[in-house]
């Protein structure tokens, strides 16, 4: 077992494999074996190439035993650093095949980030692209390498210099590669979370497989559908909520978007025939807006959206504007999927973030002692199950608060449970604003914010402030009829759409700064630490 992993308790994983949550087939097996049914289909489409399934395992085979060639095997832990690209896909394959682990950085992540991660996972290689969008990830590598001590390889899709090319690995003799465990960690994912450094999320080959196989039968993704990654595929719902990893583990197709902007994902909908894909709320507005006037077929389409809260009025705005369904998740690296279904009335599609995915999801609703709520009582949401964590990797200190004594994961989410058994997330434990003597949800105010026709996005935060403890400042990025418009919002009009709305007075903001788009974290979550720190500096 891996030095730092903390695994389920033996009678809880002899449950969940008796149930068959777990498959006790490892994540390279399991795409060996699609392969095998349909070899010459296309399984994944890039800005430059198109390959299939015979082709992408024989690719990963040789970057597999490549990868043995330079001393990286089992339990090694690998930084991967590359674009939605298929070689993220024949490298992320090698390494499961090998029982190697990748640990996902992202697209943005530069040399704090890579070096935190180096050195949180003892990393033994670092895989990146040489250059994309004018960064050079060769400067990058070279200025990590001095200060992380474990790694020992650097290996470059392109031009590699002084580095090893991914390019001379893929051309290796294809060796026998050695047995994985599907119950050993498969990859460490990122935790969200603006406060601090991102803490490692250790997923096993079980656990993963069955979190993509859920997904699909949720979002009804098989063998026919295509999946469009269009937001970063390291990113969990990119990747396996159903993702890329998805479509390939069904027998469908993966097409890997160079970027998400509609003027480049709009014709590979419809060229491709994409029917899932999964976005964050701020770009399902943004498609919704463009496909006023850039005019795309998405008839049929199936488009998960969560990361943070989707308002009720902006998931009919984005069904209506683009035709296809919306599904409502709640999701976290660290396991609990929830979801709205595609038969789902209105009331639940648009209103509440569903169900959990699997039937022994177990979930707790409690407050600030642990005492469990009341069916529509909001409290903090605790969860454990056959894809949830155990603890985060190499992290007991943060592990004893981040876990009850019984192994459930305090989310860190404010929810509440209708009578019906569907989620509704109301917010984030710490993301409560203390406005004259009363506790205000953000979420809450940014989602009636969201629906006033002018506003594309918006944040809501608390600054400091002598009369009132924080006062509430909103945040507006302007829709772009607004701005074509060049109508100026008001606070006023703010207040009087949400007072409108039946928001409680004491919830109303009382300042407005329009601002032309909102920071976000390398994990693509509005960064509010950022805006309340640029308000104060103001102040």
């Amino acid at each position: 077992m891996l030095d730092g992993f903390v695994p389920w308790p033996p009678d809880f994983a002899e449950r969940y494999r008796r149930a068959g949550y777990w498959s006790g087939s490892s994540l390279g097996q399991l795409l060996a074996e699609r392969a095998g049914h349909h070899p010459d289909k296309i399984a994944a489409v890039d800005a430059t190439r198109r390959v299939s399934y015979a082709e992408l395992v024989a690719e990963s085979d040789r970057i597999a035993s490549g990868l043995l060639g330079l001393g990286i095997g089992h339990r090694d832990r690998v930084v991967l650093h590359l674009p939605n690209a298929i070689e993220f896909l024949s490298t992320i394959f090698a390494l499961f095949k090998i029982g190697a682990i990748p640990v996902l950085a992202l697209p943005g992540h530069r040399r704090d980030e890579i070096l935190h991660l180096a050195r949180a996972s003892d990393a033994v290689a670092y895989i990146a692209q040489d250059r994309a969008q004018g960064f050079d990830y060769r400067t990058l590598a070279r200025e990590v390498l001095g200060d992380a001590p474990s790694l020992k390889h650097v290996v470059i899709v392109g031009e590699a210099e002084e580095f090893t090319p991914l390019a001379e690995i893929a051309r290796s003799d294809v060796r026998e590669l050695p047995p994985v465990d599907s119950s050993e960690v498969a990859l460490l994912l990122l935790s969200g979370g603006t406060t601090g450094v991102p803490k490692l999320i250790p997923r096993t080959h079980d656990d993963y497989a069955y979190n993509i196989f859920a997904c699909a039968r949720a979002v009804e993704l098989d063998g026919n559908g295509v999946y469009l990654a269009a937001n970063p595929v390291p990113h969990n719902a990119a990747l396996g909520c159903p993702g890329a990893l998805g479509a390939l583990l069904l027998g469908g197709k993966a097409v890997l978007a160079a970027n998400p902007s509609p003027d480049h994902v709009f014709p590979l909908i419809e060229r491709e025939g994409v029917t899932h894909t999964a976005l964050v709320p701020a770009l399902a507005l943004l498609w919704a807006e463009t496909a006023q006037f850039m005019p795309v077929d998405m008839t049929g389409m199936t488009v998960q959206v969560g990361s943070s809260k989707f308002s009720a009025g902006a998931a009919e705005r984005v069904s209506k504007s683009l035709g296809c369904r919306i599904l409502n998740v709640f999701g976290i690296g660290e396991g609990l999927i929830t979801s709205t279904h595609p038969d789902d009335p209105p009331e639940i599609a648009f209103h509440t973030e569903g169900k959990p995915i699997c039937p022994d999801d177990e979930i707790r609703i409690v407050d600030a002692e642990d005492n469990e709520v009341g069916v529509g009582v909001t409290g903090e949401l605790l969860t454990r199950g056959p894809y949830t964590i155990r603890g985060y990797f190499a992290a007991p200190e943060h592990n004893s608060r981040a876990f009850t004594s019984d192994g459930f994961f305090r989310t860190g989410d404010l929810a509440r449970m209708t009578e019906d058994g569907n989620i509704v997330i109301e917010g984030r434990l710490k993301d409560i604003i203390h406005h004259a003597g009363e506790k205000v949800s953000a979420e809450e105010v940014e989602g009636h914010v969201l629906t006033h026709p002018m506003v594309r996005d918006t944040a809501v935060v608390g600054i400091p402030d002598e009369a009132r403890d924080e006062r509430l400042c909103v945040f507006v990025v302007l829709s772009s009829d607004a701005e074509a418009a060049g109508e100026p919002i008001t606070l006023r009009m703010i207040r009087d759409h949400i007072r409108d709305r039946g928001m409680a007075t004491y919830k109303l903001p009382d300042q407005l700064i329009v601002v032309p788009d909102l920071p976000r974290t390398p994990i693509g979550k509005i960064d509010k630490k950022a805006l309340r720190a640029g308000q104060l500096q103001h102040s």
